[in-house]
């Protein structure tokens, strides 16, 4: 969809982005410990986004495998956000939430996207207040954008009614958070 702005609005833009400090790993849980690892066999952290789990490719969620989760972890809670965002705060990509924390991942396409399978998970509403992996689909001309993946080990479920916002799986998440970790990946239209 933001494919088709033109080359020289995403430009114009370029300079507007949310930024890391809003998201919420740095915003609502910084004082959490760093001490899950979130890996992916997709992309490195900090690398580029293989355009297949994009909006130019099939679409489809990437792999994901957490470990180093803390004892007494009950479940966890993944959170997808674009901090290159041209918005004043990251656009929300995915809320899964309720995770067993023994899966210790998922496969790829194992989340419902206009290109994947559904696999029987909570979820949350991305910023298009859809139940789904939104694809990273950033405006031509705007740079790269860096979607932080977060993970997040509770020591407790979650009690949320079905498809939840950002602000009230945050809300519901304080005071439960063991432990966090993420995995940045990029992607950018030339």
């Amino acid at each position: 969809m933001l494919e088709k702005i033109p080359h020289a609005v995403g430009e114009a833009l370029s300079g507007l982005k949310a930024g890391l400090p809003a998201t919420a790993y740095h915003a609502a849980f910084a004082d959490v410990p760093a001490t899950v690892r979130l890996t992916s066999t997709a992309f490195a952290d900090g690398a580029p986004i293989p355009a297949r789990f994009t909006e130019d490719g099939e679409r489809t969620s990437p792999p994901l495998a957490w470990d180093t989760l803390p004892a007494g972890t009950a479940r966890v809670v993944l959170l997808v956000e674009d901090a290159g965002s041209p918005t004043p705060r990251p656009l929300v990509h995915l809320i899964a939430w309720n995770l067993m924390p023994e899966a210790k991942g998922l496969s790829e396409g194992a989340l419902p996207s206009p290109g994947g399978a559904h696999q029987s998970q909570d979820l949350g509403k991305n910023s298009f207040l859809q139940d789904k992996w939104l694809p990273p689909d950033p405006p031509t001309g705007h740079g790269p954008h860096e979607y932080l993946f977060q993970i997040y080990a509770l020591d407790a479920p979650l009690d949320l009614d079905a498809s939840p916002g950002r602000s009230a799986v945050i809300e519901a998440m304080r005071g439960h958070v063991l432990a966090k970790g993420s995995l940045m990946g990029t992607y950018a239209r030339t």
